[in-house]
């Protein structure tokens, strides 16, 4: 007998009312006292074994990465998404960006603008990123601006075109819009007034928290909420309503904005074909008309707003359990990742499925031990994709590594088909992480592990070293060349 569903989403951060400063968990754990932390130490005995797995990867960081920084938040981040590029520089480059902070409510919710000083390859010292602090916020990331939120911020997605708009979900029906440059830099202090959005997308009939995506061919986006619907929209549409009668937006349940002074568009497309919750959506890269969503009701659906508002395909048991999270490839488009709370990641060929609602991955991924919370194929090679989970780790795979012999000596002999790396820097759950585009294989990813630092949580931007991911003869080619040079240099 399958159990019932619960009735609300299931919260990738910590469940609400869990939430505290760090500096008052320091308080109340010291009797009002100043404490000294030790980090890991929650829970005793239970957490050694974790504890042992974090210093073995520590002792590992100069040898796997090439840059790597460390912050540690003040409160849980539930989204981190990369912003425009600043300034490119000989060492480095300066890029904004965009955090959320679940707050306890003693003050506000936020969204955060950061500008980061994202370090090139081959130029940190290895016992610079070997020594960072656990306890203490890196100088690589420095808060720019922050925008004061109507609710905690669930999700974040930059617009491509313009990477100073953002799209924000939280606790409603709708969808909020940003243009991050022109809101004024608030300070969060209790009682403040919340910033207001530039922009309410409405169309949702009840709450909307994760599932948003951004299209790369147009200013169009898509979200799908606890309504079981997935709701496309564009932003070119406000152009044309932009002398309407505000009156004219009604609002929908349940909303946490008021309509009257915000302006507000309706959806192009309402697209009805779940069962359950949509927990995520995506965009098909060359289209603003065709696309995907996953769900609690285990499905995988491809949609085309062209031929209408029914699915083009429908995958009913995609997975064994809740599906929470999917991306499209965007260097080969017959590709689809799926993740689900069944801790495994599939990938489908759209070419092969079929409208019976019965179809097979081309490879399941089973290398997490807990619900899988995000995918995202790299940027940089098309057979290359990220996974992160509740486990705490976030994994690289190449799929074109699946069923080929593990030869190198940094890799386990049991490690799951296809995974070449895993970043184990992170203490609890990784509930979001984004690979840059402009700074090739760099990485940024937020954990819930404030229960072992005391804190909110963690971010961490992070680069793997090239001679995980070189052709093989290239890096052959460059060891010989530096042994051969070590040994002229003790001959001298």
């Amino acid at each position: 007998m399958e159990a019932t569903p619960p009735s609300e989403p299931r919260k990738r951060g910590r469940p609400k009312g869990s939430t505290k400063a760090k500096a008052e968990k320091e308080k109340e754990a010291s009797g009002g006292r100043p404490v000294a932390k030790m980090r890991g130490a929650v829970g005793g005995n239970k957490n050694s074994a974790a504890d042992e797995n974090y210093a073995q990867w520590k002792l590992l960081v100069p040898v796997l990465y090439d840059w790597f920084a460390h912050h540690n938040l003040l409160w849980p981040s539930l989204s981190c998404r990369w912003g425009p590029v600043l300034e490119t520089g000989t060492y480095k480059n300066k890029q904004r960006l965009y955090l959320s902070e679940q707050t306890d409510q003693t003050v506000p919710n936020t969204l955060i603008i950061a500008n980061c000083d994202i370090v090139k390859p081959r130029v940190a010292a290895a016992n610079h990123i070997a020594n960072f602090d656990e306890d203490a916020r890196t100088p690589f990331v420095k808060k720019y601006k922050t925008i004061i939120h109507p609710g905690e911020v669930n999700r974040i997605r930059e617009l491509p075109q313009n990477k100073n708009i953002v799209a924000t979900h939280t606790d409603c029906p709708e969808v909020l819009i940003w243009d991050v440059e022109a809101q004024p830099n608030r300070q969060a202090v209790l009682g403040a007034a919340e910033s207001r959005p530039d922009l309410v997308l409405s169309g949702h009939q009840d709450n909307a928290e994760f599932a948003l995506a951004m299209c790369l061919a147009e200013p169009f986006v898509l979200s799908g909420g606890k309504d079981k619907s997935v709701v496309l929209w564009s932003i070119q549409d406000h152009v044309s309503t932009l002398a309407s009668d505000a009156n004219h937006y009604t609002g929908s349940s349940g909303s946490i904005v008021k309509a009257a002074d915000n302006p507000s568009i309706g959806p192009r497309g309402v697209f009805q074909g779940h069962e359950d919750t949509v927990e995520d959506v995506q965009f098909c890269p060359s289209s603003s008309q065709q696309f995907c969503s996953v769900g609690d009701d285990s499905c995988l659906i491809l949609w085309d707003a062209r031929i209408g508002g029914n699915p083009v395909v429908k995958v009913e048991k995609a997975h064994n359990a809740d599906l929470h999270c999917v991306d499209w490839n965007c260097h080969d488009e017959n590709y689809i990742l799926t993740g689900s709370a069944d801790h495994t990641v599939s990938m489908f060929d759209r070419r092969h499925l079929t409208s019976d609602g019965v179809s097979s991955p081309v490879h399941k991924f089973e290398g997490h031990t807990a619900p899988v919370l995000c995918v995202q194929w790299s940027p940089e090679k098309c057979s290359v994709f990220g996974t992160s989970a509740e486990d705490g780790l976030l994994n690289i795979w190449d799929y074109e590594k699946v069923g080929q012999q593990k030869e190198s000596g940094l890799k386990s002999s049991n490690a799951p088909p296809g995974l070449f790396f895993q970043h184990a820097g992170h203490r609890d759950k990784v509930v979001d992480f984004q690979w840059s585009v402009s700074d090739p294989w760099t990485i940024v990813s937020v954990s819930d592990d404030g229960e072992f630092s005391g804190g909110g949580g963690s971010l961490q931007i992070w680069r793997m070293t090239d001679l995980l991911y070189r052709p093989e003869e290239e890096v052959l080619a460059e060891l010989q060349k530096f042994k051969d040079h070590v040994i002229e240099c003790n001959k001298d």
